[in-house]
């Protein structure tokens, strides 16, 4: 008497379509972020250019406090390692950390969030929105694109949670993660760029 052991083709079949699944959808996300980064590019490259046309209102060094900056940075920076404490915890597949760390991820990206729209908000009721200067119409576009990434980011991360609840670590949620994860740090290395050219450059 024998035993088969192979795997029937039918399995083997449907789990090599589903890898290619997986591996066209990474592939396709890899493609979206090179897109955003073009689409960043032309933002920076644009600020680039109008960063002098102050049209007689204020400059950077009146209206940027580095301080309240670094704060910000600092906290977008924070979440990025939580966001990495939560993919280790992924790999590891512990549920529980993975959703622990993503919750104070997403604390610190609405945390980020809230500080954005407190800067934005000050500068308008003082008189000095996008429609002073065309500086001021730049930097209004380049660092308000980047904070409609990030609160997008905050909706995905929340879907994501609803997914991992329900439904565990299966292979397509970690799959998911993995983009996610991505995304999110390359927010981190734009808002840097940021931070050094628009707000450190603007002050100098």
């Amino acid at each position: 008497m024998t035993t088969d052991l192979s795997i029937p083709a039918t399995d083997y079949s449907e789990t090599n379509e589903h890898a290619d699944i997986l591996d066209a959808r990474a592939y396709g996300f890899w493609i979206y972020l090179m897109s955003d980064l073009v689409l960043f590019s032309a933002i920076f490259a644009t600020h680039a250019v109008l960063a002098r046309s102050y049209a007689g209102g204020p400059t950077g060094k009146d209206l940027f406090d580095l301080s309240y900056t670094f704060g910000e940075t600092l906290v977008l920076l924070f979440s990025s390692t939580t966001c990495g404490l939560a993919m280790l915890a992924v790999h590891a597949g512990k549920r529980g950390r993975v959703l622990g760390w993503l919750l104070v991820t997403f604390l610190l990206g609405a945390g980020f969030i809230a500080m954005e729209i407190s800067e934005f908000s000050g500068m308008i009721q003082n008189g000095y929105g996008p429609d002073t200067s065309a500086f001021l119409s730049a930097f209004f576009t380049l660092v308000g694109t980047h904070g409609a990434h990030v609160t997008f980011g905050l909706v995905w991360m929340a879907v994501m949670c609803g997914q991992i609840a329900a439904k565990g670590l299966t292979r397509p949620v970690r799959s998911r993660l993995m983009r996610f994860s991505m995304f999110w740090h390359f927010l981190d290395i734009v808002w840097i760029g940021i931070f050094t050219f628009v707000y450190l450059m603007g002050v100098m």
